[in-house]
């Protein structure tokens, strides 16, 4: 397992001027968001490609009914597989037409509301762990692209994204970068 670290400690590193936890944090979330502007194009997924999407409902930005507001008071994972629909992509966000319980909904979801995204068809998977509002200065990006024989289990569902269990999973490389956020 590869580790890289970078702490904002007296005694490990000066200031960081330059941001990496913004920089790294930007470019794992590319992926994401160059993986939907495809779908968007296409309107189909690829071969057996879907995703299980973890966010924060309550992140700045999100737009959910209220009914799964109520639902998912923390976060929820969606599946983008067979059926979604106006799926738009912005360099910030990304909207999408999703059925729950044959209610049609249009989901509003900010790239840095994202907890999570895997692709079970090919073992793909990214982890981030995102500071609530109140715990933003302590954030911490953590990234985890797990191989397909280190993977245990199946992903969240979304009466486990009600939960908020967020567990972490060990293996393949994990690359974990703390924020380096001023505190007032």
């Amino acid at each position: 397992m590869t580790e890289l670290s970078y702490k904002k400690d007296g005694d490990l590193m000066g200031q960081d001027h330059i941001r990496y936890d913004i920089l790294a944090q930007d470019a794992l979330r590319s992926v994401i968001r160059k993986v939907l502007i495809e779908v968007a194009a296409t309107g189909a997924l690829p071969g057996d490609h879907h995703f299980f999407i973890t966010f924060l409902t309550g992140a700045p930005g999100v737009r959910i009914s209220q009914h799964l507001k109520a639902k998912y008071a923390e976060q929820m994972t969606i599946v983008v597989q067979h059926q979604f629909w106006d799926l738009k992509v912005t360099e910030t966000l990304f909207e999408i037409g999703l059925s729950f319980s044959d209610t049609p909904e249009k989901l509003v979801i900010p790239f840095n509301a994202i907890r999570g995204f895997y692709d079970p068809s090919v073992n793909f998977e990214l982890e981030f762990d995102v500071a609530a509002v109140e715990e933003e200065e302590t954030a911490e990006i953590t990234a985890y692209p797990v191989a397909a024989a280190e993977k245990s289990g199946e992903p969240e569902t979304e009466a486990s994204a009600k939960s908020g269990d967020d567990g972490k999973k060990e293996g393949g490389s994990v690359i974990s970068l703390d924020s380096f956020r001023k505190k007032n």
